[in-house]
């Protein structure tokens, strides 16, 4: 960041008085920028016993399978924005049960929110977000084809949940060091 879109200024990379990190501030207007984590939204769809995956038509990890989410918009809740997601990647309709997995993602700073959710009818087909769209069971999820550890993570919660139909909030940290998420503690 260069330059401040309030003014057009010059900024300053540096720590303001009373803070503890760097940020950008306006030279000219004062105004500090802070940069912040980004908030992925979506959910965990569920028909009967299957859950609905997407294969990505879109970078990062084009080709591989993942949950519907994505980036939360402004002007929506982390709900709606999952009810979004799900809708632009599988033309899915979707029943939200409740927040099942939040994941921080440090090395990225972004956070990771998915919702249990429940499909009425086994409706869904591609869009310009994804290649396929299809319902597996536990057998027939392509493990070794997952866009990303988190997704394979709440996936992994969800089936070892359902054996005691019991699906408590889960909470996880990433950092680039780990090849897996770990719990928070």
């Amino acid at each position: 960041m260069n330059y401040c879109p309030n003014c057009a200024g010059t900024l300053t990379f540096s720590v303001p008085e009373g803070d503890h990190l760097p940020r950008h501030i306006c030279n000219n207007c004062n105004t500090i920028h802070y940069s912040n984590p980004k908030v992925i939204t979506g959910c965990v769809p569920i028909y009967q016993d299957k859950v609905l995956l997407c294969r990505r038509a879109i970078e990062p990890r084009k080709g591989f399978w993942t949950l519907p989410a994505g980036f939360m918009e402004n002007n929506e809740s982390t709900l709606e924005g999952a009810m979004r997601e799900t809708r632009e990647e599988a033309n899915a309709e979707v029943k939200i049960s409740h927040l099942y997995t939040i994941t921080s993602i440090v090395h990225v700073n972004q956070v990771q929110m998915l919702y249990l959710a429940y499909m009425d009818k086994p409706e869904y087909s591609i869009s310009s977000e994804s290649l396929e769209v299809e319902l597996f069971s536990e057998e027939e999820i392509p493990w070794d084809e997952l866009a990303f550890p988190t997704i394979k993570k709440a996936l992994t919660y969800y089936f070892a949940d359902r054996k005691n139909n019991h699906f408590p909030l889960r909470e996880n940290v990433v950092n680039r060091s780990m090849q897996q998420p770990k719990e928070a503690v």
